[in-house]
């Protein structure tokens, strides 16, 4: 099936796959730097003793797990301008999907610290630590070799959900697809391009997940 491929037009509208190569890539990084940023702040408000604190968090897990992202995607699209809040389609695709996976990205570090035994931090406090002298000495390096994988996982999750963006117009890579399957009435070279593109960036966090684990934990190679 795939030599039955027209590689002439591909290799036409490869200039529109790469505009929408870097799109994606970008788009991806800045909202999974976002979706850290918020997976931070949501962990380290969920996991405070108070629960006034702790509420706000356990809340905004829980409706962005229970809810799907195309329908808050399609609420920040259509529902800002109606407060006046307009912004490119771009902007709010990135938020919507830092919004989204930094529910997850809480959820995952709250399962490392979690994981570090409860005797290990009442040692630390009876040393006379303080708490974030705990979080920072004793408890986030051990935390952060689990969360790793997860971390990856919740990246290429989030680079798949970019294609969702196509449906408020962002040019990323399934949208370039969706326009050679237009344009040229090519579905089948369209899909096949856009697919070729996400599999890239996919071997590419899985190597460079790999290459963490090599420098940072040598002994667990496989």
């Amino acid at each position: 099936m795939l030599l039955n491929l027209n590689f002439r037009v591909i290799g036409e509208t490869l200039p529109e796959f790469w505009v929408g190569f870097v799109s994606t890539l970008s788009i991806s990084l800045t909202a999974f730097a976002g979706a850290i940023a918020i997976g931070i702040i949501a962990c380290a408000m969920s996991i405070q003793p108070s629960r006034l604190v702790r509420a706000p968090a356990v809340a905004y897990v829980d409706v962005i797990r229970a809810t799907p992202l195309l329908a808050q995607l399609y609420f920040l699209y259509f529902g800002l301008p109606s407060f006046g809040v307009i912004m490119p389609e771009t902007v709010i695709g990135i938020i919507a999907l830092s919004i989204n996976s930094g529910a997850y990205v809480s959820e995952i570090i709250r399962s490392g610290i979690m994981s570090i035994p409860h005797g290990q931090v009442e040692a630390s406090a009876s040393s006379g630590m303080n708490y974030w002298q705990q979080m920072r000495l004793i408890i986030l390096p051990q935390a952060l070799r689990p969360m790793v994988s997860p971390l990856i996982g919740q990246a290429i999750v989030l680079v798949k959900d970019s294609s969702l963006l196509s449906l408020i117009s962002v040019l990323e890579l399934t949208r370039a697809g969706q326009t050679l399957a237009n344009d040229r009435f090519m579905p089948v070279e369209g899909l096949a391009t856009t697919a070729v593109g996400y599999l890239i960036i996919y071997f590419g966090l899985k190597l460079m997940a790999a290459a963490w684990m090599r420098i940072n934990h040598p002994s667990e190679r496989h």
